[in-house]
């Protein structure tokens, strides 16, 4: 088992692309397929944060919730510096209002979910950006209505409908915690409960292999039907994250965190809460049916991103010493 696991951890970057490939490829050839897997999404994400939760000490994330630094740091990259990113990048897109509220959707809002498992991958303060999601969910809910006035006008906002953030929170943030807590505690008391907490954590690659290749199948078909419209969009998202990536590199440099620290805040400022934000473009009205698709192409983009960050991100920002904690 420890062999397994050992090599899983290595080649990790590698499987997760191959799931990749292997969805896509799933989702062009089966479309009949489309709709099972997408409602595989959430419970496949609850699965894997779960996973992840129960590699994080509950002591270090009570400990994650006092560094107002950190905290600090990851509210001012998502909620003042990205915006004004946003808002230069979504011009590029502005004559076409489905396109322009698919990017401001996703691109306003910070992700609260598999980024914990990206970060984690990478060596980042995984505990510390778990314990900001829920100031980061509040927030995106209050703020995103406001941008989305300020940038798309006030027709957008009329539709906007805070219920599927809560329902996300509930189902992929809290269920999963109070589960992991629970088998945590059990592990303290009964040899079955840390078994199941080996055994989980083992299964963490495949867990996550299985649910980068249930996301990029459900969504694939609906994308390369209306390529040629998207297409436009796939560069503002390239852009981001090469924009978005360093600024968050040096604002953590600039407020002096530390190396886990630092990855945090460059993959909560990169990754966005596009699973989330999905079932908001659904519920547009009819002129905005490109919408939902120019959020799962976000996705399907910043899921190549991310494989490429949690390789290039460790060579970048790397500890002086070997002392520090990516916990």
């Amino acid at each position: 088992m420890r062999g397994v696991m050992a090599w899983g951890d290595r080649h990790q970057v590698g499987l997760y692309l191959v799931a990749i490939a292997v969805g896509a490829v799933v989702g062009l050839l089966a479309p009949a397929l489309t709709q099972p897997l997408e409602v595989a999404i959430n419970p496949m994400l609850g699965l894997l944060l779960y996973a992840t939760f129960l590699g994080v000490p509950f002591t270090a994330i009570g400990r994650a919730f006092t560094d107002r630094r950190f905290l600090g740091v990851v509210l001012v990259l998502n909620f003042v510096v990205v915006p004004v990113v946003v808002f230069g990048l979504s011009r590029v897109v502005a004559f076409d209002q489905a396109v322009l509220v698919g990017v401001l959707f996703v691109l306003l809002t910070p992700c609260v979910d598999y980024v914990i498992v990206f970060t984690g991958v990478a060596g980042g303060a995984r505990a510390r950006l778990l314990a900001a999601t829920p100031l980061l969910m509040l927030l995106q809910v209050l703020l995103l209505p406001l941008y989305l006035w300020l940038m798309a006008g006030a027709e957008v906002v009329s539709v906007f409908d805070p219920h599927p953030f809560v329902e996300a929170f509930l189902l992929l943030i809290v269920l999963p915690l109070v589960l992991a807590a629970a088998t945590q505690q059990l592990g303290t008391r009964f040899r079955s409960g840390r078994a199941v907490e080996r055994v989980v954590l083992a299964a963490m690659v495949p867990l996550m292999m299985l649910t980068l290749a249930v996301v990029v199948g459900s969504q694939i078909f609906g994308v390369s039907g209306a390529l040629g419209q998207l297409l436009v969009a796939v560069p503002v998202f390239i852009i981001f994250v090469l924009v978005v990536a360093p600024l968050g590199a040096f604002l953590g440099r600039v407020a002096r965190l530390d190396v886990p620290g630092r990855r945090a805040v460059t993959f909560s400022g990169v990754t966005r809460n596009s699973l989330v934000v999905l079932p908001l473009a659904l519920a547009l009205p009819a002129s905005f049916a490109l919408t939902p698709l120019v959020v799962v192409t976000q996705t399907l983009v910043e899921l190549v991103a991310m494989m490429v960050m949690v390789t290039v991100v460790p060579r970048l920002i790397r500890p002086r010493s070997s002392s520090a904690d990516a916990v």
